[in-house]
């Protein structure tokens, strides 16, 4: 059953709330990036499992993934440690808006790859985005926290690149459903980072544990179920667009937990990186509705 459009957008804006929680539960966690992220992924895949045991799917978990899904799995899991790793070196709102141009950064690919042309209005939103992330660069007389600073651009930019090949890679259709895809999706990425768990093996004390849950629960299980419901009804450039509402959360919770605050250049370097991720995404959306008329017989 999928849910009336008015429901559906109240879902994606929830997705979004709630994936912008990691961080916070991350820092919270006070474990190394790939724990964190390795329980993230095996207890989202858990919870997913469990739901769709007790809501009559469980007949899709048994199913050959295909090796595009596969590879995703790696790069979400690549993605979710660069990005924890990150966020102990600079400011959380810093990461998040650098992997935000990800859209952007694959429209740039899929141009030089998959030879899909930028017109005129993509270039100027690639422009757009490679100016806010510019002004978003550290601006710092010390030495030592320009390092730290630099240490975390180095992962942001890792995440970016893993999250940008994650989209890329999820740009054709699946014949998988999204519970099946994003299930296997989560367990290779566990399965990925499970080596390095068992290279340094840590046990986490019951406080640590419960943040764990909640990372595994919130931002891994229920921000997924909500955002394959509301695609389920909403076009995916509607669903880009509310999905900015993910980094608005970000830089709020870490003004509020954490008191960092970014500088006038770097909140218009935010407006300007939001501006072009959500004119790319309304740009492809556009495309890709002309290609369909054109390939339609008439």
């Amino acid at each position: 059953m999928t849910p009336p459009p008015a429901l559906a957008i109240v879902l994606a804006l929830l997705a979004a709330s709630l994936m912008g929680t990691i961080g916070v539960f991350a820092r919270f966690a006070a474990l190394p990036a790939e724990h964190i992220t390795f329980y993230r992924l095996l207890l989202g895949a858990l919870f997913l499992m469990a739901y769709m045991l007790l809501t009559g799917k469980g007949r899709q978990i048994r199913h050959k993934p295909s090796k595009r899904t596969l590879i995703n799995g790696a790069m979400l899991a690549g993605f979710m440690a660069f990005y924890i790793e990150a966020i102990e070196y600079t400011q959380m709102a810093t990461v998040i808006m650098i992997i935000y141009l990800a859209p952007v950064l694959a429209s740039l690919f899929a141009h030089f790859v998959f030879h899909e042309r930028l017109k005129r209005s993509s270039i100027a939103s690639v422009v757009l985005a490679l100016l806010g992330f510019m002004l978003m660069l550290p601006v710092t007389s010390s030495q030592s926290l320009y390092d730290n600073e630099i240490m975390g651009y180095f992962y942001a930019l890792l995440a970016l690149l893993t999250y940008c090949g994650f989209i890329l890679i999820n740009r054709k259709p699946s014949a998988a459903s999204p519970y099946q895809s994003t299930l296997v999706q989560l367990s290779v990425g566990a399965l990925c980072l499970l080596p390095l768990v068992l290279t340094t093996p840590l046990v986490p004390n019951l406080n640590q544990f419960a943040w764990l849950l909640a990372i595994g629960f919130f931002p891994g299980f229920l921000a997924i179920l909500f955002a394959v419901k509301a695609l389920a009804q909403l076009p995916s450039v509607t669903y880009g667009t509310l999905s900015y509402v993910e980094p608005v959360v970000v830089v709020a919770l870490a003004w509020w937990l954490f008191d960092e605050s970014l500088t006038t250049q770097q909140m218009l370097g935010v407006a300007l990186i939001m501006l072009a991720g959500m004119a790319q995404g309304y740009l492809s959306q556009r495309h890709s509705a002309s290609k369909t008329l054109k390939d339609c017989p008439t």
